[in-house]
């Protein structure tokens, strides 16, 4: 895949639906794991710092035209995605112990990282299962 083919496709809606899916279960674990009720004041107080930390990232993959699959834009979304959602965290009084940042750059990863991966190893396995086409 070159470069414009992952940055200005239908692939990229999909990868963008895939990451913010990703950021929303993170949320519904979370609050389910502490026994927070999942109302949508709730989910969305607990959602909305990752999702803004989410942007940037998608902003910055856009600006400097990674492939949105790749699992170089992973990282640059889930770099993003982490220290954005805990700054916004800490400056609207939510906790940011710890703990909760190693469990939530773990889980993060794996969601926004690991998917992208994954992919990667499949669309190598069937490529390479295709033969190729000689003229």
């Amino acid at each position: 895949m070159s470069h414009s083919d992952g940055t200005a496709s239908g692939q990229v809606r999909l990868v963008v639906v895939m990451d913010i899916l990703a950021v929303v279960i993170f949320g519904i674990i979370g609050r389910l794991s502490h026994h927070e009720n999942l109302s949508p004041g709730g989910l969305l107080r607990t959602v909305v710092p990752f999702a803004v930390g989410l942007v940037v990232g998608w902003i910055i993959v856009v600006a400097v035209r990674l492939v949105a699959s790749g699992w170089p834009a992973g990282l640059v979304v889930w770099g993003a995605t982490l220290v954005l959602g805990m700054v916004i965290r800490h400056l609207t009084g939510q906790g940011i112990a710890v703990s909760f940042i190693i469990v939530a750059g773990i889980f993060l990863a794996l969601e926004l990282i690991g998917w992208r991966i994954v992919a990667g190893l499949i669309r190598r396995f069937r490529a390479a299962r295709t033969p190729s086409r000689q003229s």
